[in-house]
């Protein structure tokens, strides 16, 4: 029969397992409505952000119960700390994802803009860190952890080749300085969302390991 801190352990996996689904869902409509693809209606987006917050604070409550109440072992420890961190994390990527929505509207005349920058390409990556992000946590996976920290670095030089490019053009020609703007500031984004998705695997690999690693260098 399962203690009473293993059901809580569970119960804490599958909340950061939850939380990270929703915000892999709106990473994928921010990206969506940059290639300007259908996307979810703004209740339903915001009805999302809804549950990252509530679910965040729900996992520091579990958290905290635990600490409070609970005697875990190193192991569990290391489990318990990550998951607060990680769930931090994740919170900002749905963050970030909501405001690359809400600047995607400022964005005129944009399709030729993103396909003369590998935008799309970029956005692919994006979601694929994302995805990776939520599988090194949920198998523990080493090989998953490695492949975010090779896309993050992917993802951050294209992005920053990208800002250059649409810098130049914006200094050729004028028409292009709002849309390309605001696209930079998308861009920007998307390496935070990166950034942050490097940020899990690292507490995934701590949880893994008991070693702390920085920028995805061990």
């Amino acid at each position: 029969m399962a203690s009473q801190l293993e059901l809580e352990l569970k119960k804490l996996k599958n909340a950061i397992i939850k939380i990270s689904n929703l915000a892999e869902n709106q990473v994928i409509e921010s990206m969506k409505a940059l290639l300007s693809e259908p996307v979810a209606q703004g209740k339903e987006v915001k009805k999302t952000e809804n549950k990252i917050d509530k679910l965040d604070v729900k996992i520091d409550e579990i958290c905290q119960n635990v600490f409070a109440l609970q005697q875990p072992v190193a192991s569990d420890l290391r489990f318990i700390m990550s998951a607060m961190q990680i769930s931090n994390e994740v919170e900002r990527i749905g963050d970030l994802a909501l405001d690359i929505i809400k600047t995607n509207k400022s964005i005129k005349e944009k399709h030729d803009l993103i396909l003369r920058h590998n935008i799309p390409q970029i956005t692919k990556e994006v979601e694929e860190i994302v995805l990776k992000t939520i599988l090194c946590f949920q198998n523990l996976d080493q090989n998953n952890i490695n492949e975010v920290f090779e896309l993050n670095n992917t993802i951050k030089n294209k992005s920053v080749e990208a800002i250059q490019a649409i810098i130049n053009e914006m200094k050729d020609n004028s028409k292009t300085v709002v849309s390309g703007t605001n696209l930079v500031l998308v861009l920007k984004n998307i390496e935070r969302i990166a950034e942050h998705c490097t940020n899990v695997a690292e507490s995934v690999y701590f949880m893994i390991n008991a070693k702390i690693i920085k920028n995805g260098k061990k």
